[in-house]
């Protein structure tokens, strides 16, 4: 048996929609809005910074980077504030709260 949705194309949440009442039904928005963040990354902070960028996960709105450059982890930490709004503005929304450069 099959059945079909008889709303009409006017009263039909749009896609984004559904689909994040989706995640939020099974609790999986938080991660969608973390990947979100991760996959900025790169468009944030340029080609060159993300090739030095070999692991990145965020956790309780802390994202976690580790870089294999000393001299890029300094840097970087001075811009964190700036990087910290770039990325939630990215996501749409605030995730970011602090960032661990490691």
């Amino acid at each position: 048996m099959q059945y079909f949705c008889l709303m009409s194309a006017s009263n039909k949440p749009p896609l984004e929609g559904a689909i994040m009442e989706f995640l939020r039904y099974y609790g999986l928005e938080e991660k969608y809005n973390d990947m979100k963040v991760v996959h900025a990354w790169k468009d944030v902070v340029g080609k060159m910074i993300a090739s030095h960028t070999m692991d990145l996960y965020v956790q309780r709105k802390v994202l976690f980077v580790k870089l294999d450059s000393d001299a890029l982890r300094n840097e970087l930490a001075y811009s964190k504030s700036l990087l910290i709004e770039k990325l939630n503005d990215a996501a749409g929304r605030q995730i970011i709260q602090d960032i661990v450069f490691r």
